[in-house]
């Protein structure tokens, strides 16, 4: 491959001289995408509950030669978002990605729990997305990815609340991408497939389940988180420029599958 080839893929796929908002980044998928954006050649800006929980996340960003700045942002408060998050300065991307889960049987879940989780998840999402969103039309320029689920596709026992807050996630996607667009903003998401993080612990435990659900991946075997650090750029890279409105399923084949 020639030099002029090599620069060319380059200016695709780098965010040298960019900056990044990664929400849930304390650890799990937040904090790979987090230190995936380093290696792209991204400044960070890492928000979490805690400041005093990224200090792993920022410790890698500035191992891989990148600006790491801490934030404490309560996604399930919007007051909290608006003054976290309302005066970054310019962003080039968001990478909206906090959220809980609580497997529960549907007869049992609460008021308070189905609060929690879609809270947090959908409400906090938006506000989010709409708080960075001032900036970038600002610019006429921005990409922000939201972290959808195999969970906005199909129903599973025990994830009511989750479910529904990530099919939410999926109409808002659509939705913000067919409103944004005209200030230059590109919305999309990707939805992981099964991931072993903190959520998803008491899954992995349960040896059965982890054959079971191997067994039926096209490409058998169940993901690792690094495997979602390519679709996340790609969707906020210069090489998606026309894509927007989409979401990217990273789930080994599952769902072609079923």
């Amino acid at each position: 491959m020639t030099d002029h080839s090599l620069d060319w893929l380059k200016s695709q796929f780098s965010f040298e001289g960019r900056r990044v908002l990664v929400t849930g980044a304390s650890r799990g998928i937040g904090q790979t995408l987090a230190i995936g954006f380093a290696r792209a050649g991204a400044d960070l800006v890492i928000a979490a509950r805690k400041v005093a929980s990224l200090s792993e996340t920022a410790d890698r960003i500035r191992e891989a030669g990148q600006n790491a700045e801490c934030v404490a942002c309560n996604q399930s408060d919007v007051g909290d978002i608006r003054k976290s998050l309302g005066n970054l300065g310019k962003l080039d991307v968001l990478v909206n990605n906090a959220g809980v889960e609580d497997v529960c049987p549907s007869l049992d879940v609460s008021e308070a729990l189905w609060s929690k989780i879609v809270d947090t998840n959908l409400k906090g999402s938006f506000f989010v997305a709409q708080t960075v969103a001032k900036g970038m039309a600002e610019e006429a320029q921005g990409a922000i990815v939201n972290l959808a689920s195999l969970t906005s596709f199909v129903g599973v026992p025990t994830a009511t609340p989750y479910g529904a807050s990530k099919s939410g996630i999926l109409g808002m996607t659509r939705a913000l991408a067919a409103e944004w667009g005209t200030s230059g903003i590109r919305v999309n998401a990707i939805a992981p497939g099964y991931f072993r993080t903190a959520m998803t612990d008491a899954f992995y435990e349960n040896q059965a389940w982890v054959d079971r659900m191997t067994e039926q991946m096209p490409l058998r075997r169940l993901g690792t988180l690094d495997d979602l650090v390519g679709a996340a750029i790609f969707l906020a890279a210069p090489a998606s420029k026309y894509v927007t409105g989409h979401c990217l399923v990273v789930d080994g084949g599952y769902l072609a599958s079923i």
